[in-house]
């Protein structure tokens, strides 16, 4: 009999972060937990028969008692005892900046699916918190599971990204939430004289192009699709790592950053609990107040850079296989009962 069996799906309406998380998962829990066994199921997008008719019969086949649904998109239809993922519930906190789907969804399937479920996952303290507000789950019912980092970051013989100027540094989508025209704003404020460029994963998809943020002393730029050891070197060569968001679920970009020990700039909304007074932050929606931290940072950026590295070993416990053993937890708690 299989006892755990996984969803592996990863679909384009799942983000970068979310479709990372099911890749680190399918890959590392299995080995942690050797007492378990485990089989992967679902495949197709969200919302077509794949996910409603083919998942939920397949799962039924297979008989396990317990299956783990990496978001609340899952079938209305369960066949057994399931833990679900919530990453976060930016629909419902920020309703204006997502699809006119989203919100009904959390609504009438999401909450069924989240109600349903023996436990929760959740990946920092304020998504539970948020559960408890939108869904009134009880707390007792959440396990917080912080996501990971791995340690090939960490590999001595790794290098810097090679840059003409010194640059700040953003990975991530260009999503509402994360907030970017106030990072843009404020690095095109700063002082001509300053040689500073910003880069940015992912294409130049902002209305009048990048080209407009330009400054004397530096320009924006899109990076494009960045492999994970071209992020390795982006990380260790940057100024620092900006997360302008007005709220992220973890945050893995973050995490990432900090434990190679790159100073940290964060919207006070954006910090996940393991980073709490890591970063230095700003009020989300305040450019003239990260303008002032990109002042003075820029100022003094080796007392920035000797900060970070004193809190980044303390950061380093939380590899993907701390994250894979606790995971592996939940399901034998649920199996236990």
């Amino acid at each position: 009999m299989i006892d755990v069996a996984l969803d592996a799906r990863r679909t384009r309406r799942m983000s970068v972060g979310t479709r990372r998380y099911v890749r680190e998962l399918l890959a590392r829990v299995p080995p942690a937990a050797p007492d378990l066994r485990f089989a992967e199921v679902g495949r197709g997008e969200h919302f077509g028969l794949a996910e409603q008719v083919a998942l939920p019969l397949e799962i039924a086949r297979l008989g396990p008692r317990l299956v783990h649904f990496m978001t609340p998109l899952a079938p209305a239809w369960r066949p057994a005892r399931y833990v679900v993922t919530v990453h976060d519930l930016i629909p419902l906190r920020f309703p204006a900046l997502v699809s006119r789907a989203a919100a009904p969804f959390y609504a009438s399937l999401g909450r069924s699916v989240i109600r349903g479920a023996a436990l929760l996952c959740v990946t920092d303290e304020r998504n539970a918190e948020d559960l408890q507000r939108f869904f009134r789950i009880d707390r007792a019912r959440c396990r917080v599971v912080p996501l990971g980092y791995d340690p090939t970051l960490l590999d001595a013989a790794a290098s810097d990204e090679r840059a003409q100027r010194p640059y700040l540094f953003y990975a991530g989508n260009h999503l509402p939430h994360k907030n970017l025209p106030v990072l843009l704003a404020a690095f095109a404020a700063l002082p001509a004289a300053l040689e500073l460029d910003l880069y940015l994963t992912g294409p130049d998809d902002f209305p009048g192009g990048l080209a407009r943020y330009a400054r004397a002393g530096g320009a924006v730029v899109a990076l494009g699709e960045v492999s994970q050891a071209e992020l390795g070197r982006l990380y260790r060569g940057a100024l620092a790592y900006v997360q302008p968001s007005l709220f992220e679920g973890f945050g893995i970009s973050m995490l990432e950053a900090a434990v190679v020990g790159t100073p940290l700039i964060a919207a006070d909304t954006a910090v996940p609990s393991v980073l709490q007074g890591v970063a230095q932050t700003f009020p989300a929606r305040d450019a003239r107040a990260l303008h002032a931290l990109l002042v003075a940072l820029a100022s003094a950026p080796q007392a920035a850079r000797d900060r970070a590295s004193e809190v980044a070993p303390r950061l380093r416990a939380y590899t993907w296989d701390r994250f894979s053993s606790a995971t592996a937890a939940v399901y034998r708690e649920v199996l236990s009962h």
